[in-house]
């Protein structure tokens, strides 16, 4: 979607609508409409606000992610993969191949 402040929210709707694929019906479309202009105009007011002099934030829990090395933990992965892989449609590269979401 383009950065463009004089698209209304309808066009917005429709939009992710397409990207997500949905099909959404008159009443739907104004109520999404109405919901999203009200986002939006929440974010207008936020982004007038003076925010120079606070300090910007990433989380605030204080919790850290744990990484562990990819490993294969089950001996018989590749008879798992070769059976998950007989079930999928369609297969490229090794992969199951699914189809694109953006045109």
């Amino acid at each position: 979607m383009k950065d463009d402040k004089k698209k209304n929210s309808t066009s917005w709707v429709l939009d992710v609508a397409h990207l997500a694929r949905i099909e959404l019906d008159s009443a739907e479309e104004k109520k999404f409409a109405g919901q999203l202009g009200a986002v939006l105009a929440n974010f207008e007011f936020l982004n007038k606000l003076n925010t120079s002099n606070v300090e910007s934030t990433a989380q605030v829990t204080g919790l850290t992610n744990v990484f562990r090395d990819d490993e294969i933990k089950n001996p018989n992965g590749k008879k798992l993969r070769d059976e998950l892989l007989a079930n999928a449609a369609e297969i490229e590269n090794g992969s199951i191949k699914v189809p694109g979401v953006f045109n």
